[in-house]
């Protein structure tokens, strides 16, 4: 059973080192190596481009975001100027993309974002943006060949369509026997808890908003 502070990122006792320096819990980390296997033959170069990720990186990408320090996106991945928005507005902007510290996936040791560097053009940066992996794009060979088999260990894409909160992120991969159990574990009130000694920008408005936001940016995920 997931603690807590493993559900916000709070400790890392719950993952083992993956590759690369990733990391993952046991099972998922057993279970992704076993999918790199099935496409390495098939020709695939499947690497991680993140996985495990502590409170305090997620903070650091927030409050970036929120105080102009970090890049802020619009719904069509066209840069926004942050310190023009309103706090609501703000808010909502980073949640299209990022989580709140403490509600991340990627705290779980379940979720891990995929690519392929053997795709990647000579010359360019990983975007981790829809356009790389949608048809057209340089890793669609990799989303098509996912698609038809990440089922078979255990994976799914919780954010494979829009669904109105958080963006399409067709490199997001979780691994379900542990992602569904701390889906339904974490609740607002342990988020707002792990906040405690911490400066989450935004705060003020967002604590009250917990709920909505939970139903719309956290639970709102597919299934399949």
């Amino acid at each position: 059973m997931m603690t807590p502070d493993m559900l916000t990122g709070q400790t890392d006792r719950h993952v083992i080192l993956l590759s690369e320096g990733h990391r993952l819990q046991s099972e998922a980390a057993a279970a992704f190596n076993g999918l790199r296997q099935a496409g390495r033959l098939q020709g695939f170069n499947l690497r991680p481009a993140s996985s495990f990720r502590d409170f305090d990186r997620q903070l650091a990408i927030w409050n970036g975001k929120f105080h102009g320090r970090r890049p802020l996106l619009d719904k069509e991945s066209r840069p926004l100027d942050s310190q023009s928005l309103s706090v609501p507005e703000r808010c909502e902007a980073i949640l299209r993309w990022s989580a709140l510290p403490g509600t991340s996936r990627h705290h779980w040791g379940s979720d891990v974002d995929v690519y392929d560097p053997d795709l990647l053009p000579a010359g360019r940066a990983l975007q981790l943006t829809p356009a790389e992996y949608q048809p057209g794009g340089y890793f669609a060979p990799l989303t098509e060949w996912l698609t038809e088999h990440m089922a078979d260990y255990g994976f799914y894409r919780p954010y494979a369509r829009d669904r109105g909160g958080v963006a399409i992120e067709p490199w997001h991969l979780s691994y379900r026997p542990l992602a569904c159990q701390a889906e339904c574990l974490l609740t607002p009130d342990i988020v707002s808890a792990s906040w405690k000694e911490y400066e989450v920008a935004g705060s003020t408005w967002i604590i009250p908003q917990l709920p909505a936001i939970f139903r719309r940016y956290i639970g709102n995920v597919d299934k399949e």
